[in-house]
């Protein structure tokens, strides 16, 4: 089997400001404080499984230099830049297409950059299982991550009880971000996980799948082959992207495919998409405080998270329960239960300072 990753790396992150800006957006930072940005964790994940010479990166193409920064043994070939953002389908169709023109033997995992997995081993192993799977089955596979507890912040898979091989179950349907009481009963029901957003297949399904679903889309990825892993790919990819549909991988094809099962997994997932899962799963100290960076100083405060500049002295006096985000040139101070206001306020900043701040 000749596996391969695509990482999907375009976001701009816009939860985490003002730490995450447009041009470095949450991808390449060390939002954990690790000393290693999210993607070069998630890149040194898949160098486990596969050559690093199988390992292709999605972004937009203004970040090129930026993956070459922190990824240096990546080569030009390996970064897909778009030129402008279609969603996942086109991203994905990209790479895919791509790929099959080299190897059309090949299975593929597709992640975002993003995520934080704590359990490499774990995470390894569930991958290897589905693309075992998918290399002889016409499958689309995704990796459902087991609930923790009911939360309104995530899609949900339903899957079939029966498993058609060990560990591997038809997915029945997909569910929107329940509000709490039905995810209550999702995760009682235990027929239930969390959509991480990981999928595997072989190109074969997943390009049988586009032209199926997305057949446009399909016929403009499918139409000069030859141009792929030569000079003409960057002209071929900045004249079909305008013409892609906007649509994720999800409503696109996933959800409109009936050949599509899901893997139940735990390797201590998160999406990290907001300032409170990050809180919820970085290390606290005595007093439930988080502290990314230095130079912080807490009295008398209990439940706060405080993401510093190195060059900056940070006091927090008998406060409870606040993201304090300070930047060289931003701060951002909320209460917790307000966190979900950030992406508006980017919106206010973006417009009443001509996008400065963002």
């Amino acid at each position: 089997m000749n596996k391969y990753a695509v990482i999907m790396a375009g976001g701009v992150g816009t939860r985490f400001w003002p730490v995450s800006r447009v041009t470095k957006p949450k991808q390449f930072l060390d939002i954990l404080g690790l000393g290693e940005s999210l993607l070069q964790m998630t890149y040194k994940r898949f160098s486990n499984i596969m050559p690093e010479s199988n390992i292709y990166i999605v972004t937009n193409e203004a970040y090129r230099d930026l993956i070459k920064e922190q990824l240096p043994n990546i080569n030009d070939n390996q970064i897909l830049g778009e030129p402008v953002a279609k969603n996942t389908a086109a991203c994905i169709a990209y790479a895919c297409y791509k790929i099959e023109s080299k190897d059309p033997n090949s299975v593929v995992v597709v992640a975002p950059s993003d995520h934080l997995i704590m359990d490499t081993e774990a995470f390894n192993k569930q991958v290897q299982s589905a693309m075992q799977f998918a290399e002889s089955n016409d499958a689309l596979v995704t990796l459902g991550i087991k609930p923790s507890r009911p939360d309104t912040g995530y899609g949900y898979i339903q899957f079939q009880e029966a498993d058609v091989e060990p560990g591997i179950h038809q997915v029945k349907t997909f569910l929107e971000k329940p509000n709490l009481e039905l995810a209550k009963q999702f995760v009682e029901s235990g027929d239930f996980l969390w959509n991480a957003g990981i999928f595997i297949w072989s190109v074969g399904a997943i390009t049988k799948a586009f032209d199926q679903h997305l057949p446009d889309m399909a016929e403009l990825f499918s139409s000069e082959t030859s141009a792929y892993y030569t000079e003409k790919e960057t002209g071929l990819i900045d004249q079909v992207y305008p013409a892609c549909q906007n649509i994720s991988i999800d409503y696109g094809i996933i959800e409109k495919s009936e050949n599509v099962y899901v893997l139940p997994s735990a390797f201590g997932w998160s999406d990290l998409g907001t300032w409170k899962s990050l809180y919820d799963v970085a290390d606290k100290n005595e007093d439930r405080n988080v502290i990314i960076g230095e130079n912080v100083e807490l009295s008398s405060s209990e439940g706060n998270l405080v993401v510093s500049s190195k060059d900056k002295l940070v006091v927090l006096e008998g406060v409870q329960d606040l993201f304090v985000l300070d930047t060289k040139d931003a701060l951002l101070i909320c209460n917790k239960e307000n966190e979900q206001e950030v992406k508006r306020i980017v919106n206010d900043v973006k417009g009443s300072h001509n996008g400065k701040f963002i």
